[in-house]
């Protein structure tokens, strides 16, 4: 019993330093891929909605979430595959953003309990094999609808489809390795806590009865784990006992087992260029909005107008004159005041200036028109040029928000029905806006860590 004893003594110290490699290293690591795999999801999220592949979910909004709980998972027939789809997807998108902004992380609260929960999020949807002809439910529903959403759509679009995708499935991986880690040191954690209330206990009396009765004595409130158990069994007991342990320690040992690869230097205009991108992403739905619009106001309009107002809106198209303006008194939430705002819009001129926001995105996609004076910028021009377009889409994404729900507070309910709603496009536009803030923040907390590292005389990537 004396080498267990010397063996407790070095594996809590091996796991004090597991655990401060941890925090200062990995924690940070997961936040940021969950992260990523949550605005990926979002982006996709909306585009299911828009393209109406499932339905939102009226109660989203209202749900109240204490601890993550992992949406349903079992199997569906046709007949409500697309209702039980649409909630279970609108669950899942709920709980990742509270896993996201709300969720703590520390070592000692992700427990091995938190850990199961925050893999069965990941494990939701396998995005790193998604094929129609999985054996999971919900894998095989999401594959079939994320086929189906790529019909139709221009290349942008594709692209940011592809690149959720591709960033849910290497995000995916990312977090099953950190997971691990921090599974690993809770397993050897929860082992030496065992051993604690053990109490020395010898080789003729150690079994799993005796030691959950113990465990419940002595630490009250804690889970019992049979194969935990059954691991210090042998470990302290058998002939192979003695490796055993020594792997333990070599599984957390900080240096040298685990080398850090040295991190490359970044490409930091790249960051920059990606979140032009992603804004660029939006044109397509904001024309397809402007069409929804218009409608809208045409709706609103012919309720209003008697037969010779209608008969003057056609002798004015055949001389291409212009419409009379329209005027519409909206309301907003100002965040920075915490009050409504009213404010007048002159709607033609709106739509106008909308479908010139429209042309800009375009031309600053990938392939579009602009790309070769985005090039030539430096880091600090394109900085200033992000900015100012988030700028601008924010300011559009709230204007949008109020007429929608302006032309569904003026219409009369009989007609409420013929108005086309725009949440899945705004969806996208605020999913937009979040994740090309991600990339703006990310370019410059790269930028602060080379600062501090050429302030130290170290220099990445040499």
């Amino acid at each position: 019993m004396a080498d267990v004893k010397d063996y407790q003594s070095r594996l809590v110290e091996a796991l004090d330093q597991r655990r401060e490699w941890l925090e200062k290293t990995e924690l940070a690591g997961l936040k940021e891929e969950l992260r990523t795999f949550q605005s990926a999801f979002s982006s996709l999220y909306a585009i299911y909605l828009k393209k109406g592949l499932i339905n939102e979910d009226p109660y989203k909004h209202e749900t109240k979430i204490g601890e993550i709980e992992i949406p349903e998972t079992g199997a569906f027939n046709d007949t409500d595959r697309f209702e039980q789809l649409s909630i279970r997807l609108s669950n899942y998108d709920n709980q990742l953003d509270f896993l996201v902004n709300f969720y703590q992380f520390g070592v000692e609260f992700l427990n091995l309990d938190r850990l199961r929960r925050i893999l069965g999020l990941v494990r939701y949807v396998d995005w790193v094999h998604l094929n129609p002809d999985a054996h999971a439910a919900n894998t095989r529903a999401v594959a079939e609808i994320t086929t189906q959403s790529k019909l139709g759509l221009d290349p942008i679009a594709l692209s940011v489809i592809n690149g959720a995708l591709n960033n849910l499935s290497r995000a995916t991986s990312a977090v099953m390795v950190i997971l691990k880690e921090l599974a690993d040191y809770h397993k050897a954690y929860y082992k030496y806590e065992v051993r604690g209330a053990m109490g020395g206990m010898g080789a003729a009396e150690a079994n799993a009865v005796s030691i959950r009765k113990k465990i419940a004595t002595a630490l009250p409130g804690m889970p019992f784990y049979p194969d935990l158990v059954e691991e210090i069994l042998r470990e302290d007991f058998s002939p192979e006992g003695p490796a055993l342990r020594e792997n333990v320690l070599k599984s957390l040992a900080v240096e040298a087992a685990k080398p850090r690869a040295v991190k490359a230097r970044v490409s930091f205009k790249s960051i920059l260029m990606e979140g032009v991108y992603v804004i660029a992403a939006i044109n397509a739905t904001v024309g397809e909005i402007g069409i929804k619009l218009v409608e809208n106001e045409t709706l609103l309009a012919n309720r209003k107008k008697g037969f010779w107002e209608k008969v003057k809106d056609v002798l004015r198209q055949m001389m291409n004159k212009e419409p009379d303006e329209i005027i519409y008194e909206l309301s907003y939430l100002d965040s920075t005041k915490g009050a409504m705002i009213k404010e007048k819009l002159d709607f033609h001129r709106f739509c106008a200036e909308m479908g010139h926001k429209q042309r800009i995105l375009s031309g600053l996609g990938i392939h579009g028109p602009a790309r070769g004076k985005l090039d030539a910028m430096t880091e600090d021009q394109i900085t200033v040029f992000l900015e100012k377009t988030i700028r601008d889409v924010q300011s559009l994404y709230r204007t949008l928000t109020a007429l929608d729900e302006f032309f569904k507070a003026e219409t009369p309910r009989e007609d409420r029905d013929k108005v086309k709603g725009i949440k899945p496009e705004l969806a996208a536009i605020k999913n937009a806006i979040v994740r090309a803030n991600q990339l703006r923040h990310e370019y410059s907390a790269q930028k602060e860590e080379e600062e501090q590292m050429r302030r130290l005389g170290i220099s990445q990537g040499n």
